[in-house]
């Protein structure tokens, strides 16, 4: 499974009740067709950094510190400075002092004084979230025993930025190409936990994601259109519940359903993935949805 493996079942990383509920007006509001503008190219974490350089509270060194972290990923576990200065943006100067630093404090490792990787510690990093999220703790022992159920791998995921995070995750052994992960990222636009999560923005947000995201197409089944996105979330609205068929990896099917607040606004999802050759597309809603809908229900009433 490439890192798209169970999100359509997204990262990386690009899924997962009978209940049809009417869409809100505010909500189908922002599905309306709207002019198309062309996205714009996607700024580098330097420039967004400098965006903030008036601002006397904010802390640059950090900003840059966290920027470089994070261009480490599967594809890429091992850099040099200038392959990280090319990726952030930043100078190759700035990229040394960060790299030294997070060196000196045990973050990330290098053998030859060239090529950085990070190093286990890193992992302190996620744990202090995975921790202290309500949503995180009290997901996995849910989503293992939706697992279980249904012998597929399940997940929670929230949006963040122009991707879906994943924040809680049960595997179960596949031959795929990549398993996901807890902090894997996908295209939300794409995968059927970022559509749950897209359909219940504010109708602002979304015609701001919509201008501002490019529609990449990674199978001949993906949606990488406004106006078919806004169909699909549609859909979404109208249902309760995304289901998306090999859109960011052929032979991938996925059922995501939303998660919601005390308050019942949709604060994440959960999804659930499997093969197209063992599952049929009708079969995935008919075996899955209700017991994905009852797993995402319970979650919602555990949150603070």
């Amino acid at each position: 499974m490439n890192r798209f493996s169970s999100a359509s079942a997204s990262t990386t990383a690009p899924v997962l009740r009978p209940t049809v509920t009417a869409p809100a007006a505010p909500a189908a509001a922002s599905l309306r067709k709207q002019p198309t503008t062309p996205p714009h190219p996607v700024p580098t974490p330097a420039a967004m950094i400098d965006a903030f350089s008036g601002d006397p509270n904010f802390m640059t060194s950090l900003a840059r510190g966290l920027s470089v972290i994070q261009t480490f990923t599967q594809h890429t576990p091992q850099l040099t400075i200038s392959q990280v200065s090319a990726k952030t943006g930043l100078s190759r100067a700035a990229v040394r002092r960060c790299l030294y630093t997070l060196n000196k404090l045990g973050f990330v490792h290098s053998e030859d004084g060239q090529h950085f990787s990070l190093r286990p510690r890193i992992l302190s990093l996620s744990h202090a979230y995975t921790s202290s999220s309500s949503l995180a703790h009290t997901a996995q022992p849910i989503l293992d025993h939706i697992s279980n159920v249904l012998h597929e791998s399940c997940s929670v995921g929230t949006l963040d930025g122009d991707d879906i995070v994943y924040v809680a995750r049960a595997n179960v052994t596949r031959i795929m190409a990549v398993d996901l992960g807890i902090g894997s990222r996908l295209p939300a636009y794409c995968s059927s936990m970022g559509r749950v999560l897209l359909a219940h923005l504010p109708p602002d947000e979304l015609e701001n994601y919509i201008a501002r995201v490019p529609m990449h197409r990674y199978t001949a089944r993906t949606v990488n259109t406004p106006d078919k996105l806004r169909q699909a979330l549609r859909t979404i609205q109208r249902t309760g519940f995304a289901l998306v068929d090999q859109e960011l990896e052929v032979g991938l099917r996925s059922l995501a359903v939303p998660v919601k607040s005390p308050t019942g606004r949709v604060v994440a999802a959960m999804n659930v993935g499997a093969q197209a050759q063992r599952m049929p597309l009708h079969e995935i809603q008919s075996k899955f949805l209700a017991h994905l809908q009852n797993a995402a229900n319970e979650l919602s009433l555990t949150l603070r």
